[in-house]
């Protein structure tokens, strides 16, 4: 047996490789931290230690990825000490670009930097439902989506793995043991962890508001009642038990004075938020267009333009108009505050002020407005980009691609036979067929793609930094997976597949004649016998059709 072929090799290898993974993990969960307070040194500091045992495990197991990252990381690190520990927009960037980087590593399907990148290294989920069977159910259908979880039948049997092994997080029925024992047995699990698990309640039945507040009291940060399905909760695992905030929160400073304005920059920045300064009032919608941030912080009086004629400016504009504006200046008289606050602000900070009181005004401000923005550009069945919002990212990646001379190819997916689906077995069951497939896309795409419900049961994907061939070979393995997923229905179980359109980027294209040109390519995959993937190019097609035989499938 030639090394290559020696199977142990291999475990050992794949273990060590994991231990890896796990030290990485550990460097995600410091970046996390630091996204929700002010960088402290201590916190710089914890971060380059995580990374040099990171970088010592990966020279030692020969993770010459993983070495490459935590080698970079390392570099940004000591340009921060260089810089007496301050941090610019610029330095932000590349380190969140360095983790998302390091994120990909291991940490979901089909998130890869190359062809070697190991599987996923992950807590498993506990399942605590009265119903056992249902728990073992899910249990399996989330592990089909690649996660690890495991259902637990008995108050003994939690507190027993709970000392074992502490989960990613819990799914928690709140009669589970009995009326409300559910409850009171996750209120003893928090007890003395140094941090909470994140923990999932489910109730059969609609619940009152002392049982409400009893969970959350107890940690509980969802709350499902009725029927417990795998894709909503699936969903709600993944929000849970994300790794890291990989996007920190991009803010605007518009003044004409440059010292109030980098005064500003340099308090954001310390806090880990991305900044950039505008001292000409008259070139805001220009750089709102480059920068797109979550925030804009306006002074009052500028010459030439006031801050709520800029505001108002800004307000034309429906791309903008749901962007937080908050007013900073030292304008003192209350009256005029609240008439420039109805003027598009949505808050009014006085100068000076508190480097905390700043910090903590934007970081809630810029978070609710995301967490709005998501509701507004969402499809609500599947969490996906709605219609117009992908299309709008697509000429974003359009413009950037152009820009940056890099590959960008674009998606459209469409369920074979869908309609076949809604009338052989009800809306129900299409929802779910549209959810699953949603689900599935998340979960084999990198988090780098885009991903929207084009409308009905059409998918559109949009793929920065990626050519035709990539594009085509990462979706046409999908299509075959997604062909074995069954529905359990009657009288057999049901099986769907989808063909796909890609497109990449050509000189001349913009982001409407791309949509077009996918759309074509789906109609010939579609014209073709559908369940394949077409390229725009003519005999650019995937490599036939699933294992399943045509009566299995609709």
């Amino acid at each position: 047996m030639t090394e290559a072929e020696d199977p142990s090799r291999d475990r050992l290898k794949h273990h060590f490789a994991q231990r890896v993974i796990h030290q990485a993990r550990q460097i995600l969960e410091v970046w996390q931290r630091l996204q929700q307070s002010e960088w402290s040194a201590s916190d710089l500091a914890e971060l380059s230690e995580a990374n040099q045992r990171l970088l010592r495990f990966a020279e030692r197991f020969e993770q010459f990825e993983h070495a490459q990252l935590a080698t970079a990381i390392g570099q940004s690190l000591a340009d921060v000490e260089a810089n007496r520990g301050r941090l610019s927009s610029l330095l932000i960037t590349d380190l969140n670009r360095l983790m998302q980087r390091l994120s990909r590593t291991g940490l979901r399907h089909g998130d890869r930097l190359d062809q070697t990148s190991l599987p996923p290294l992950r807590k498993p989920i506990y399942i605590v439902l009265q119903d056992h069977e249902r728990g073992e159910r899910l249990a399996k259908q989330l592990e089909f989506f690649g996660l690890s979880a495991q259902s637990l039948d008995s108050v003994n049997a939690f507190h027993a793995t709970l000392a074992e092994r502490l989960p990613a997080a819990v799914v928690m029925d709140v009669d589970f043991g009995g009326v409300g024992e559910g409850l009171k047995l996750a209120s003893k699990m928090q007890e003395g962890l140094e941090q909470r698990l994140p923990l999932l309640f489910f109730s059969h039945h609609e619940t009152d508001t002392p049982t409400r507040l009893a969970a959350v009291r107890a940690g509980g940060e969802e709350f499902l009642t009725g029927t417990l399905e795998a894709s909503s909760l699936l969903e709600k695992i993944e929000i849970l038990t994300r790794v890291a905030q990989y996007e920190p929160y991009k803010v605007l400073v518009i003044d004409d004075s440059r010292a109030q304005a980098t005064h500003t920059e340099r308090l954001l920045n310390s806090a880990g938020i991305v900044t950039r300064t505008l001292f000409d009032p008259i070139q805001t919608m220009a750089e709102l267009a480059d920068f797109q941030p979550d925030l804009i912080i306006l002074d009052m009086y500028m010459p030439g333009c006031t801050g709520t004629e800029l505001a108002k400016v800004i307000r034309h504009n429906d791309r903008y108009v749901s962007v937080p504006i908050i007013y900073l200046s030292a304008e003192d008289d209350l009256d005029k505050q609240l008439d420039a606050m109805s003027e598009g602000g949505d808050d009014f900070l006085t100068k000076p002020i508190k480097p905390r009181h700043l910090i903590t005004t934007v970081r809630n401000r810029a978070a609710r407005a995301r967490n709005l923005k998501a509701r507004m550009v969402r499809d609500s069945l599947t969490g996906l980009y709605n219609h117009t919002h992908i299309l709008q990212l697509l000429e974003d990646c359009s413009f950037r691609a152009r820009r940056e001379s890099k590959p960008l190819s674009f998606a459209m997916l469409d369920i074979d036979h869908f309609k076949k689906v809604n009338d052989s077995h009800g809306h129900p069951m299409g929802d779910r067929v549209i959810k699953s497939l949603a689900l599935f896309l998340k979960q084999r795409l990198r988090k780098t793609d885009y991903i929207g419900r084009y409308g009905g049961e059409e998918f559109a994907v949009v793929m920065p930094d990626t050519d035709l061939q990539a594009a085509h070979d990462v979706l046409d393995e999908i299509r075959r997976r997604f062909a074995e997923i069954h529905y359990p229905a009657q009288p057999v179980d049901l099986f769907c597949t989808f063909s796909a359109g890609v497109v990449e980027l050509g000189e001349h294209d913009d982001a409407l004649m791309m949509a077009s040109q996918a759309d074509e390519a789906l109609y010939r995959a579609k014209k073709a016998g559908r369940n394949q993937v077409h390229g725009l190019q003519d005999g650019f097609v995937s490599s036939g059709a699933s294992k399943h035989t045509p009566a299995d499938i609709v």
